[in-house]
């Protein structure tokens, strides 16, 4: 099935302790938002990629998507001052005849194309759905440093994305989510406010989001295991 992805971009990257856009930090030579865009621009089903940036970036942005080498093509968005307003400009450009739009973190470089086939056949069967794994940890609930209770983790997931809903159910979520003046974590929980269904998509524990400089570490290890996975 054919669909639109939305890639928030605009991140300043304080977490990272980066003086910029940690999007632009390279792992193994190049900036990690190619290594992500590379995953949906050789996607035949991807109809188009909206990038959402800072506009100060809006120039380095330009010559990335000017030297893109893949048939995807790339269209530039301007992002808002949080992340739920960025990805609603966006949202304002979706095409009517797509029917199913992504909305993926920039900083999530190893999305697999069989996730994301899995992904949108359970969006498109149940109107909404994210990528999400089983939470490892124990889980502890505190107050003023001292436990007050212990989670049941089996009814725990973690979040990730992907997240992919049909077009009319994500337009709806993020408008009435502007008239309320609601700001949420996510843009599933938008559609938890509609009272609409989100299913949960089982994804995996390599699809880790670059927040922090120890995740480079990670990420540079999930590479070396995928490069000995294609020489397999």
């Amino acid at each position: 099935m054919k669909y639109e992805v939305i890639i928030p971009a605009a991140g300043q990257g304080k977490r990272m302790k980066a003086d910029r856009n940690k999007l632009w930090i390279e792992l193994e030579g190049e900036p990690i938002i190619s290594h992500t865009l590379r995953q949906f621009g050789a996607d035949e089903n991807c109809k188009r990629i909206l990038l959402v940036v800072n506009p100060s970036e809006e120039p380095d942005f330009q010559v990335l998507s000017e030297n893109w080498q893949l048939p995807v093509p790339i269209e530039l968005i301007h992002g808002g001052s949080e992340r739920q307003y960025s990805v609603k400009n966006a949202v304002d450009s979706l095409t009517d005849e797509t029917e199913i739009a992504l909305v993926h973190d920039g900083a999530r470089p190893f999305i697999t194309r069989p996730l994301i086939e899995k992904l949108i056949k359970d969006a498109a069967e149940h109107g909404a759905s994210v990528l999400a794994v089983p939470v490892k940890d124990t889980i502890k609930q505190a107050e003023d440093s001292f436990i007050t209770k212990t989670i049941e983790r089996s009814s725990l997931w973690a979040i990730q994305t992907p997240q992919a809903f049909r077009v009319s159910i994500l337009k709806r979520a993020h408008s009435k989510a502007q008239e309320d003046g609601f700001l949420g974590t996510d843009d599933a929980s938008l559609v938890e406010r509609l009272c609409m269904p989100v299913a949960i998509t089982e994804g995996n524990y390599d699809n880790i989001k670059i927040t922090t400089p120890e995740d480079l570490y990670f990420a540079k290890a999930i590479l070396e295991k995928n490069k000995g996975v294609q020489h397999d």
